[in-house]
């Protein structure tokens, strides 16, 4: 049975804008996947991805199953890990699962927003996503969000329903796994944390769980509880209706989960950096570009100090969109 889930989240990343009429996205710096939205991380979240591996070597319980957003930048984060666990554990016994619920928040727009690249893209990049082998199929994602984008209720159901299916299936799993990494960002690790503990406060920008670039979560499970993911199943044809797990109110999903770590940077060499909180309005229609704006972070002292190519890096935006 599962019994602890580990949250990062990815390191700097580039930056991009976007056309409010058209919604054309672009970029100065090309991406590796040609998707202008998707960014590589900044020299600087090359560093701190290699400081929060060193990390990840050291948590008890070690790591069993890895799922990640399927962005870019989120991959690139975990790279340094798997290729030194592949070191120790041997390539055929560490694989990452990029799972389209783990990933970026867009708030509702009249446009398309960009999907990550597909699997056959990201493994040119990145050799440990599951399967490696053309010969086995990959699976099937558990929810994928709407191009048209989320409101916050939605993204907070999609979390939870995504991560009552993969602690569903973890605990399913006749290897007996005990622990999950999970690699994801700013806006989806808050909400994974209000999912597994259930608490989800009366104003959505309290700040309660801890989001800096790479920082490290963990969650200790309560009890295995009932499982509802195999009972109310997403329907990709109404992608927009996200099934409500019934989580809130100190529930949680998989039984509940305690937060034992929130956050924490104290492996990184500058600590806590570019955190992020909801803000209240996250519709992309009211600023598409807000998330270059770092009013709404903190660590923006920090970032004025930085190399321009990092100081651009922030992720994290004030109106609910490219702030991943």
């Amino acid at each position: 049975m599962l019994e602890v889930i580990y949250v990062v989240r990815h390191g700097y990343r580039s930056n991009w804008v976007v056309d409010p009429e058209t919604g054309k996205y672009s970029s100065n710096i090309r991406s590796p996947t040609g998707i202008p939205s998707d960014p590589a991380l900044a020299s600087y979240g090359v560093q701190q991805a290699e400081q929060l591996a060193t990390h990840l070597h050291q948590v008890d319980p070690p790591v069993d199953l890895i799922y990640s957003s399927p962005f870019y930048r989120c991959l690139q984060t975990l790279l340094p890990f798997t290729t030194t666990l592949t070191e120790k554990k041997g390539k055929d016994n560490v694989k990452v699962i990029a799972e389209p619920g783990l990933g970026e928040f867009y708030g509702k727009a009249r446009f398309d927003h960009p999907s990550p690249a597909s699997l056959d893209v990201l493994r040119t990049h990145f050799p440990h996503i599951h399967p490696a082998s053309a010969e086995k199929q990959d699976p099937d994602p558990v929810i994928v969000p709407s191009t048209k984008g989320e409101t916050i209720t939605q993204l907070h159901d999609r979390l939870a329903y995504c991560l009552s299916h993969l602690i569903d299936r973890a605990d399913k799993d006749p290897n007996g796994p005990k622990s999950l990494l999970i690699c994801t960002h700013a806006a989806s690790m808050i909400c994974i944390g209000r999912a597994l503990t259930g608490i989800m406060p009366e104003e959505e920008g309290e700040e309660d769980f801890k989001c800096f670039t790479c920082s490290f979560t963990k969650f200790v499970r309560k009890q295995k509880g009932e499982q509802t993911a195999a009972n109310v199943k997403w329907d990709s044809k109404r992608a927009d209706d996200v099934p409500d797990l019934g989580w809130r109110g100190g529930k949680g999903v998989g039984g509940g989960w305690e937060v034992e770590v929130n956050g924490d940077c104290s492996f990184l060499e500058n600590g806590e950096e570019r955190g992020w909180r909801f803000s209240g309005d996250e519709s992309f229609l009211k600023d598409p570009n807000a998330f270059n704006d770092l009013a709404n972070t903190t660590g923006s002292d920090e970032a004025a100090s930085k190399p321009a190519a990092t100081a651009s890096a922030s992720s994290e935006g004030v109106s609910g969109k490219g702030k991943l």
